[in-house]
């Protein structure tokens, strides 16, 4: 799988700077720095329990549930992940790290339908973001719309004709596309089809 351009977001930022004497009357800039520094030094256990206590006191703060978010990802725990983003998607718009980040975590728990469904808010949002385009169409792929995956790759490649990885994705697709003829004419007896369908799978 491509490495994409983001698996996280490493700046970290409080959405709701005007609310610091609240924050600091329930000791939530504390907790909340602290969840940013154990995450920064890899200890996302931590870090959750951190975000976790910062949530308890203001439930509203979506940062909270964002960074907790990410913090989930980076252990694996994806559905964590995608349940802290979706709750700030219901109260934002228009955030592109938002969407790319769950869509994300939907590919690599391997929810190819909601991943697409994702990186198209995003392509709506930016239509020049040439990731967002390679990784849906990695994600189509997955469920066997290659057509889909070659037109977003084509895009791709109007915006970055000189990455290989892009002209890899594409091969595969092509690949996995000739394959699905190649099946049909060697059930149908078609000895060359069976080769060629052989020579595709090794």
């Amino acid at each position: 799988m491509k490495n994409y351009r983001a698996f996280i977001v490493s700046v970290l930022f409080i959405l709701f700077a005007g609310n610091s004497v609240f924050a600091e009357e329930l000791d939530i800039q504390h907790y909340f720095d602290e969840g940013n520094s154990y995450f920064n030094e890899g200890k996302y256990d931590k870090a959750v329990e951190s975000y976790n206590r910062v949530i308890a006191l203001y439930p509203d703060f979506n940062q909270g549930y964002y960074n907790r978010g990410l913090a989930y990802y980076k252990m694996g725990r994806y559905d964590e992940a995608v349940a802290d983003y979706s709750r700030v998607i219901s109260s934002t718009s228009g955030n592109e790290d938002l969407y790319n980040n769950r869509a994300i975590a939907y590919l690599r728990k391997g929810d190819y339908e909601n991943a697409v469904r994702d990186y198209t808010a995003l392509i709506s949002l930016n239509p020049r973001f040439p990731d967002a385009y390679h990784n849906r169409g990695i994600a189509y792929a997955n469920v066997g719309k290659y057509d889909e995956a070659i037109e977003d790759y084509n895009r791709v490649i109007s915006m970055k004709p000189k990455d290989p990885n892009i002209y890899f994705s594409r091969g595969i697709a092509y690949a996995k596309k000739a394959m699905v003829d190649f099946r049909r004419a060697c059930d149908m007896g078609s000895q060359p089809a069976c080769e060629n369908l052989r020579q595709l799978s090794k």
